[in-house]
């Protein structure tokens, strides 16, 4: 449901969008309900949803058992997501010296943390995502120089 208020010559109007299938939104103006024919279907709104995530050190604590995915090789210096799922860690940080295998990551993908090591020996030059992002498989997560 969303709500706005509207100003039309001096008059406000406070409308509530109660509900929107294919071409009818069903609203409210001013307490009076409406249906509204609409030209074209609704675009469907995509809602990311950020969850509360729990501080990870390197000591890795967890509270769901954690499995070691196989590392993802990529030619451009960036080390991909193997699964979609949640960054709930964020072990490295940029400017950091780090050897291949290493945990850069940890991401939650069904219930289950999976540690994203990186894939060579370098620098992290970039972090791509942030706590609490959702992400899909192939998404660049760091890149590494």
């Amino acid at each position: 449901m969303k709500q706005f208020k509207y100003t039309i010559n001096g008059n406000i109007y406070n409308v509530t969008v109660n509900k929107v299938e294919d071409t009818i939104a069903e609203v409210e103006v001013n307490g009076t309900p409406f249906k509204v024919l609409m030209d074209k279907p609704a675009k469907k709104e995509v809602i990311t949803v950020k969850r509360p995530v729990q501080a990870l050190t390197t000591t890795g604590v967890t509270s769901a058992p954690v499995v070691v995915r196989p590392i993802n090789v990529s030619t451009g210096g960036a080390v991909t997501s193997p699964l979609p799922g949640v960054i709930i860690g964020v072990i490295c940080k940029v400017g950091d010296t780090i050897k291949k295998g290493q945990t850069l990551l940890v991401l939650e993908a069904m219930k289950m943390e999976n540690t994203i090591p990186s894939d060579r020996d370098g620098v992290v030059s970039e972090i791509k995502v942030n706590l609490g992002d959702s992400v899909l498989e192939g998404a660049d997560l760091v890149i590494i120089k």
